[in-house]
């Protein structure tokens, strides 16, 4: 069983930068592929960045690439998304997930675990 809490949303103006933190509690926290999500009001969820058990392999949405940086510190439990460059339109909700697994996917299905949220709003 794990269980996820995000931190680290707010308001912030387009262009800037907000750091997402989720700690995560477990013992088997480290075998688990993590991924970020984001649902917009009306629209389904949908998949940011993910990275593996060991952090040597990150995955990004096209949307996201070049300015997201997915990380993860596996002795303190926490994954992080460092997101730059911001544009109002990825106001959102923002959702950290494990999936019981060592290959990353992008379906929100195939993640077993979810935390709360946490809101990113993004101002023009």
């Amino acid at each position: 069983q794990v269980q996820l809490v995000e931190s680290g949303g707010g308001l912030v103006q387009a262009g800037g930068s907000l750091r997402l933190s989720c700690a995560a509690s477990g013992r088997t926290f480290s075998s688990y592929v993590m991924g970020w999500f984001r649902q917009a009001p009306g629209k389904e969820r949908e998949y940011v960045a993910a990275i593996t058990w060991s952090g040597g392999s990150t995955y990004y949405a096209d949307s996201v690439k070049g300015r997201f940086t997915i990380s993860r510190d596996n002795a303190k439990n926490m994954v992080y998304l460092q997101m730059n460059s911001l544009k109002p339109e990825e106001t959102a909700v923002y959702y950290c997930a494990a999936r019981r697994d060592y290959a990353i996917a992008t379906p929100p299905a195939l993640y077993d675990y979810w935390g709360q949220g946490t809101q990113v709003t993004v101002s023009s």
